[in-house]
């Protein structure tokens, strides 16, 4: 990784080609379904916040949308029409059938989806794994209904447990391309033509057994213990801690 310490921006040194990128996003597999019920809890809050900025709640498109887990609770929560992107093939077969259909098996492209046909875009932790960052926020304000809302929700290079861990970090790893601060994000987005509202730190929530398998310890202690630990009541408790992610929300201009 290479780190711009004028600007908090951290990137891959060389980045992965996008279309072996792309290959292996679509053969990847669904991984994370025992962390689900935090997820749920920490992107069905950051979509409340999105929806104040979308009160018609009409046309969602969630970007690297998994198993279409946000498309359920938007559907739960008033949003009327839905649509996913995701290239694994494996987490689009674990999606509920009531949302599958409505997942397109691709990664976000120009043309893949009509312009000015969404009222808000929501990228989970998706624009640190982009070798393209500029070109997929232009393609959502193309396919963003002017005075559209979008959210972005990842990793934040400047958070506390970043600056600790340093080079330890689980964030520095070969998905991420770039790594980004608030600095950093806002400009990205003002440069793709979005007006910026807010953009700060977040609470995410996580089983203990997720925050143990975070910490930087020896991977074979790891290996011993996650198993056992992920099996027991006490592995399963939530705890919603500020663990060094950020949010961005920003509109389309009219």
């Amino acid at each position: 990784m290479v780190r711009c310490r004028r600007c908090s921006l951290v990137r891959a040194d060389p980045v992965l080609d996008p279309d072996v990128s792309a290959e292996l996003y679509r053969a990847s597999s669904f991984d994370y379904g025992e962390e689900l019920d935090g997820l749920r809890a920490t992107y069905g809050a950051a979509l409340d916040r999105l929806s104040v900025l979308a009160p018609g709640r009409h046309g969602l498109l969630d970007i690297g949308c998994g198993n279409g887990f946000v498309l359920d609770i938007a559907l739960d929560r008033g949003w009327r029409e839905v649509r996913g992107v995701e290239p694994s093939a494996d987490a689009i077969a674990r999606a509920d059938p009531r949302v599958r259909d409505l997942i397109v098996a691709d990664v976000m492209r120009p043309g893949l989806l009509a312009a000015a046909s969404f009222d808000a875009v929501t990228l989970f932790q998706v624009l640190d794994h982009m070798p393209d960052p500029t070109a997929l926020l232009r393609e959502c304000h193309s396919i963003l209904r002017p005075g559209g809302a979008i959210m972005a929700f990842n990793h934040n290079v400047t958070a506390w447990s970043a600056r600790v861990l340093r080079e330890r970090s689980p964030i520095i790893d070969v998905e991420h391309t770039y790594l980004y601060s608030p600095v950093t994000m806002r400009r990205l987005f003002e440069g793709a033509g979005f007006e910026v509202i807010g953009v700060g730190p977040v609470r995410n929530t996580y089983s203990l057994a997720y925050l143990f398998h975070l910490l930087p310890l020896p991977q074979k202690l790891k290996t011993a213990t996650l198993p056992r630990l992920r099996s027991t009541r006490l592995g399963r408790v939530q705890m919603t801690v500020p663990l060094g992610n950020l949010c961005l929300l920003a509109r389309r201009g009219p």
